[in-house]
């Protein structure tokens, strides 16, 4: 599996010649985007920085949307989504707050947890008991209706990866949360590019951060 940061919350996942993008950034958001074909979109809230679908339907791709709770098999990938709540974009913590999808991707023996724009490291208890063995977790890390880097850390390691992947920093949210991430983990990794992972290289990972240089 090939890993790449795009920025904002857009993440790309590729195996073989399969293509997940995660919250992929479109054309009416003031983040930069970029353009590829994907099979499966995965959107975790309805926001112009996070429902791109626009932007990865590209040639004969034309992806396969999932925007909300449910289980879900596409392709021979095992997906569920998973409710819980962010305040992004100034959403109020009240019966305001927008609906935000957690997904959880099975796929090529490796577990994803991919958090979205969650804003509590409390999780509803369904919620919790949905997410199980995650090897590869993304935890939005940039306050401003989402989790801070104090309470990303602290949900991070509640849920157990061998592998955490901060996102939503820089672009959006603090300028300073990786750097404030980074020190509640007691860690300073090089930034990486792509991250490519087979199974075997999560062997004795536990909780290690990896920071992604955006593409």
């Amino acid at each position: 599996m090939i890993i790449t940061y795009l920025g904002g919350e857009f993440v790309k996942a590729q195996f073989g010649d399969t293509i997940l993008a995660f919250n992929p950034v479109s054309k009416d958001s003031d983040l930069k985007t970029a353009k590829f074909g994907a099979d499966i979109v995965l959107s975790s809230l309805n926001h112009p920085d996070m429902n791109g679908v626009d932007q990865v339907s590209f040639g004969e791709k034309k992806p396969f949307v999932i925007s909300g709770p449910g289980e879900y098999e596409v392709k021979g990938v095992f997906i569920k989504g998973l409710a819980s709540q962010s305040n992004y974009d100034g959403q109020t913590p009240s019966n305001d707050a927008r609906i935000n999808t957690i997904f959880t991707v099975a796929l090529e023996g490796m577990n994803i947890c991919f958090l979205g724009a969650v804003n509590t490291p409390e999780l509803p208890k369904e919620t919790d008991e949905g997410i199980e063995d995650v090897d590869i977790l993304f935890v939005p890390i940039g306050g401003n209706g989402v989790l801070n880097p104090a309470q990303a850390y602290k949900l991070a390691v509640s849920i157990g990866p061998k592998l955490i992947i901060p996102i939503h920093y820089g672009d959006l949210g603090s300028k300073d949360a990786l750097k404030a991430f980074l020190k509640e983990a007691g860690e300073n990794p090089k930034p990486e590019g792509k991250l490519t992972l087979k199974k075997k290289d999560l062997e004795g990972k536990d909780a290690e951060v990896v920071v992604l240089e955006k593409e």
